[in-house]
């Protein structure tokens, strides 16, 4: 045990050693303050800037007088009321300087004789195959009937259709006896035989003048997907290019973004759209389309009519209004029907069904570059009465070109 003694030496000791701790604290926290205040006493002090009143001396007599005699401007605070606006003048309209607006380029389309040089040499590439068939079976030392059968099979396999190919064989084997079977003959033989079927003396011509008081009306008409639109922007090309005055007539109301399409084609060529709202009647534009035409003094108007399936009886007949609804005002020179060559025999049952509907009076082969079954011209041709007036071969603008039957027959022999 701890003696009394001893208890009270160290509580004496604790109570020390307490109080020189705060003594020190109250030291350190002294000589901090004094050391901050003197920190502050020796920083400078903000001074204005001074005025320069046409002197480069700055901080003169005179400008530390005008500095004085001005009254200091107390900054705002927030909640303070607005000043009075500055008297400065303001930019009006007039002044401004915007910049021009973008002139749409219009482009110049191909002349008719380069495309059709392109083009015969696209469609000698597809239907090449044919040609070379059928040439090599007549140039064969004997024709027996198997040589025959061979070249009704190519025939038909090529959507000739199985009545031309049965004439063009009977003419065929008949001239082949008589003149001979040498490889020239027989060429010369069976383009003279092809050109007869496709038959040059239809009436290709595009009735796109003028008349009178009103301008030509074309409607083109088809299938989904035959390349409708595109025939009208690439065919608005064409007439342009022969300084025509051209309108198109949007009527494509039910598939999305046909009139944009439409427009850009316009746009490209300088050819004015006439179109309605999406999903609006299409026999409501195509005689506002018209009517625009006349207005305009236009030399023809090219209107576009959605695709609609040869089996749905219902859009079959409001074909047939849009041409009555057009006729109010104008007569309608062209019904072009667009057929996809790529299709072969089911675009000829397409052709049947539009032709009872619409009195069409011209065919446009399009895709026929995609196809080795040329031999659709022959066949649609026979089966309606009605002319191919145009071929599309390809994908690009100028794309498109008057068909031509010796043209068409020299390119499948080439």
């Amino acid at each position: 045990m701890l003696t009394p003694l001893l208890v009270s030496l160290l509580t004496d000791q604790a109570l020390i050693t307490i109080v020189v701790a705060i003594a020190v604290v109250l030291v350190v926290g002294t000589t901090g303050l004094v050391v901050a205040r003197r920190r502050r006493a020796e920083l400078p002090s903000a001074t204005k800037p001074s005025v320069e009143a046409g002197s480069d001396e700055a901080g003169s007599d005179e400008a530390g007088s005008a500095e004085a005699a001005e009254p200091r401007v107390a900054e705002p605070q927030v909640g303070d009321d607005a000043g009075e606006p500055r008297d400065t003048p303001t930019r009006t309209l007039e002044d401004a300087e915007l910049p021009e607006p973008a002139t749409p380029t219009i482009e110049k389309p191909e002349s008719a004789q380069g495309r059709l040089v392109r083009l015969r040499a696209r469609l000698a590439r597809s239907q090449g195959s044919l040609g070379k068939g059928l040439l090599a079976l007549l140039s064969r030392d004997k024709l027996d009937e198997e040589a025959w059968e061979d070249i009704e099979t190519t025939l038909i396999t090529a959507d000739v259709g199985v009545a031309p190919t049965q004439e063009l064989v009977e003419k065929l084997r008949t001239r082949m006896r008589v003149e001979g079977v040498g490889a020239q003959q027989a060429r010369e033989i069976l383009r003279e035989e092809l050109i007869a079927l496709v038959n040059p003396s239809l009436d290709r011509s595009l009735k796109v003048s003028r008349k009178e008081a009103q301008p030509a009306v074309v409607l083109v008409v088809g299938v989904n997907g035959t390349g409708k639109t595109t025939t009208v922007g690439r065919l608005a090309r064409v007439l342009v290019a022969e300084d025509k005055h051209v309108v198109l007539g949007a009527a494509d109301t039910f598939r999305a973004a046909a009139a944009d399409q439409l427009q850009t084609w316009g746009e490209r060529v300088g050819a004015r759209t006439v179109r309605g709202p999406e999903g609006g009647d299409p026999a409501s534009i195509a005689f506002d389309s018209v009517k625009e035409g006349i207005a305009e003094e236009a030399d023809v108007v090219l209107v576009d009519t959605a695709g609609r399936l040869h089996t749905k009886t219902g859009l079959m007949d409001e074909l047939g209004k849009v041409k009555r609804v057009i006729e109010k005002s104008a007569e309608v020179d062209e019904v072009l029907l667009v057929i996809d060559a790529t299709t072969g025999q089911n675009g000829l049952t397409q052709a049947r069904v539009f032709a009872e509907v619409i009195d069409v009076t011209g065919l446009v082969l399009t895709k026929l570059d995609g196809t080795a079954k040329g031999g659709i011209v022959i066949a649609v041709q026979r089966e309606l009465g009605v002319p191919v007036k145009l071929v599309g071969l390809g994908e690009g603008a100028d794309d498109l070109a008057p068909f031509d039957a010796e043209q068409f027959v020299d390119a499948l022999l080439d």
